[in-house]
């Protein structure tokens, strides 16, 4: 099936039997005018009907001809100045001091697969599995030149969404604004879903209807953020979990980004995706281009749900490293809440030896191993071992770790410096910060200047000191503090604006230089938890911190609202101690891992800590995940109950052959004298019978349409009512179903 069709009245329809994409190139001004983006429509040569005009006296382009007003004509590329008066996709400030362009047409080429963008983590296809179409264009009043990037899946429906901008000329202009993608829809009868929160209250679910005016998420701190995450979707208010039309844009970025709605007085709603344009200014030299980062724009006919589970597994498939994509992940535990800057050799091993006793794969030495670390005052920037915590050094532990059976895995924050280091004294100019005004700090710490290729050199030497002279199976790469002054004293005045995006291409840089060096290194990226839980970081990391918060009940919010647009095989998902170190709750240490059994698994404890009893139900914790790990992984995600609108919560993952599934059901608050409750399951074959937590049997119509019966029956034992069990506050229960 060809993906990408053009007709002769320069129509371009892109299809691939799930979502269609349309757009035309006007006749007397050679703008790109959009027509259609939806479900898939059959394809025709004359879309002509879908062109939609009406007299509008003000502000046309053409003289003599009242229909050209582009502010009432949907478009793939707006420009300010050119009658359209919302909110542009590009900005360019010309050497007059003018920001006036037009773009017209050129032309256009079609190639099957999909090309890398050197410096940029993307989406990835081979020629079977998607095809890209390339649209040029040229400013009338320079070289400047453009080339918007569509790529359509096969197999999905999705279509991937970049620009190219190149100055062909001799001057100099700077770029203020390049959205990744623009897209006006002709309705503002929608509702719009983000995932806003802060530290360790990540991606917290947000749904509101479109209003007139501009509504946006964003970041201004140098890194994706806690505050924002890079997603949104709209969606019409009868939209569900399970029905309804969905359109889900994800920006594979992790810097400062904006995405933002205008809802015009016509009732357009116009969508645009991509670097934030505050306090970004880009020069663009004769001879240069720049690449905007890309957009990933997903249709769902079938829901929240259905968009959710396109983008878990594209994202699993075309984004995350083949190496890692369907691997399953160790059962790690980390020692920082059990020791934070307080051990030495001998604790490690003890807790290190507890570890692979309950059955946990990989031994994890957080913050507080190099330099002078004692507290987070310090050593940032010092990447070698504290003799005094480990005498026989770093080799050595990890050569012990691994004779215990265990993986060995170590904690950095590379991105990060502290005053009185060695490095600080050697360049205390490769601090972010205006050196002439106060440079704030954050978590006691600084921000090197990885803008700076040196900087990058210099730390990635630090790091390949230890990865080339210790057994080290595993990075955890934090990033704990935001860029409050965004200076470098490498760049001249005019180009401070290209700072911040400079910053995440070094980042880019060194994980692209680990991953190259050391292809079978598991790294897990971390920015005080979820403050980079964004697509481009998969790209290097398979798995991402997703909250500092490890707190069962915060995490059924954290976790539900990730799932969104990330998979679970992505979200790092720890048990951790009570009470807990976030919010000082006592939660059964069931809660605990049947809410982090849905992610990557581990623990975030001391075991040497724990009773008798509680290390059996860790091994029988770990036992189970191990079990159900390639289902956790590969299955398909569905949200049931949400936290955000209910006491209970509840989700479930069904294997691909729907043959097994694991349903998760939690309550927060007990209920006196509760009502009955029933939940009824997604995703399963209709005929299959499936037997349920290896008792009762039940059909997939019945479980969906009847659902899950959550009450006991006590007919034939009513006496056992007042010995019976209570759930109490933070309860759990799973239900695991095979079916015969």
């Amino acid at each position: 099936m060809k993906l990408i069709q053009i007709n002769e009245e320069q129509e371009f329809h892109l299809t691939n039997g799930k979502v269609s994409y349309l757009f035309r190139v006007m006749e007397a001004t050679k703008t790109l005018e959009h027509l259609y983006y939806g479900k898939a429509i059959r394809h025709r040569e004359d879309f002509s009907y879908l062109i939609e005009r009406e007299v509008r006296p003000a502000n046309n382009q053409l003289e003599g001809n009242l229909t050209t007003s582009l502010e009432h004509i949907k478009q793939e590329l707006p420009v300010f100045g050119t009658t359209d008066f919302r909110y542009p996709a590009l900005e360019v400030a010309y050497p007059a001091g003018d920001s006036l362009s037009q773009f017209e047409y050129q032309g256009y080429d079609t190639y099957t697969g999909k090309r890398s963008v050197p410096g940029l983590p993307t989406t990835f296809a081979n020629d079977s599995q998607a095809e890209t179409l390339v649209v040029y264009l040229k400013d009338r009043y320079s070289e400047l030149e453009l080339s918007l990037f569509y790529t359509i899946f096969t197999d999905y429906p999705v279509i991937t969404r970049r620009t190219v901008i190149k100055n062909s000329g001799t001057e100099n202009f700077f770029l203020k604004q390049l959205a990744s993608l623009n897209l006006d829809l002709p309705t503002d009868q929608l509702e719009w879903l983000h995932l806003n929160g802060a530290w360790a209250r990540e991606t917290q679910l947000e749904r509101d209807a479109l209003i007139k005016g501009v509504q946006a998420i964003s970041s201004t701190r140098g890194a994706s953020s806690h505050v924002h995450n890079p997603f949104l979707a709209l969606c019409p208010e009868t939209t569900t979990e399970s029905s309804g039309e969905a359109f889900g844009f994800s920006l594979i970025y992790s810097g400062n980004f904006r995405g933002q709605i205008e809802v015009d007085s016509y009732g357009i709603s116009r969508v645009q995706l991509g670097i934030n344009p505050y306090q970004f200014s880009w020069q663009l030299a004769p001879a240069s281009q720049f690449d905007t980062p890309e957009a990933v724009m997903v249709y769902s006919e079938t829901g929240l749900n259905g968009m959710s589970q396109v983008f878990h597994d594209f994202y699993q498939q075309q984004l995350v490293n083949p190496r890692w994509a369907n691997q399953q992940r160790p059962v790690l535990l980390n020692n920082w809440e059990a020791t934070y800057f307080d051990f030495d050799e001998e604790k490690l091993l003890a807790i290190a030896t507890e570890a692979a006793d309950l059955g946990v794969d990989l031994f994890v030495l957080d913050d507080g191993w190099f330099g002078k670390r004692d507290d987070d005052s310090s050593s940032l920037g010092d990447w070698f071992v504290d003799q005094a915590k480990l005498p026989n050094g770093l080799p050595s532990l990890a050569r012990k770790i691994h004779e215990k059976g265990l993986l060995f895995g170590l904690w950095f924050e590379p991105e990060m410096i502290s005053k009185g280091t060695k490095l600080y004294e050697e360049h205390p100019d490769w601090l972010i910060g205006q050196p002439t005004k106060q440079i704030s700090h954050g978590r006691n710490q600084f921000v090197l200047d990885f803008s700076r290729k040196a900087v990058v050199d210099q730390i990635f030497a630090q790091m390949q000191a230890i990865l080339e002279t210790s057994q080290i199976d595993y990075l955890k790469l934090d990033m704990n503090r935001y860029i409050s002054e965004a200076f470098s004293t490498d760049l001249p005045a005019n180009r401070q604006g290209e700072l911040s995006h400079r910053y995440i291409l070094g980042v880019y840089d060194l994980y692209d230089r680990l991953v190259t060096n050391y292809p079978d290194l598991l790294i897990e990226s971390c920015a005080g938890g979820g403050g980079r839980f964004d697509p481009a970081l998969l790209y290097y990391a398979p798995q991402a911190w997703t909250s500092d918060d490890t707190d069962a009940v915060e995490r059924l919010k954290i976790q539900y609202g990730a799932s969104m647009v990330y998979p679970l095989a992505t979200m790092g998902s720890h048990v951790s101690a009570v009470p807990n170190h976030q919010v000082a709750r006592m939660t059964s240490l069931k809660m605990r891992g049947d809410v982090a059994l849905f992610g990557t698994f581990g623990y975030e404890l001391d075991p040497t800590q724990l009773t008798a009893t509680e290390k059996a139900q860790v091994r029988e914790q770990i036992r189970q995940f191990k079990d159900v790990q390639p289902l956790i992984q590969q299955g398909t995600f569905y949200r049931l109950l949400s936290p955000f609108e209910s006491n209970e919560v509840a989700w479930m993952v069904v294997s691909q052959d729907q043959k097994t599934a694991l349903v998760g059901y939690y309550q927060v608050l007990a209920k006196p004298n509760p009502p009955y409750e029933r939940l009824k399951l997604q995703g399963l074959n209709p005929t299959y019978c499936y037997q349920i937590n290896q008792q009762e049997k039940r059909y997939g119509d019945d479980l969906a349409q009847i659902g899950l019966i959550l009450g006991g029956n006590y007919i034939g034992r009513e006496n056992d009512y007042w010995s019976r069990e209570m759930p109490g506050d933070f309860a759990s229960k799973l239900f695991y179903l095979r079916a015969d």
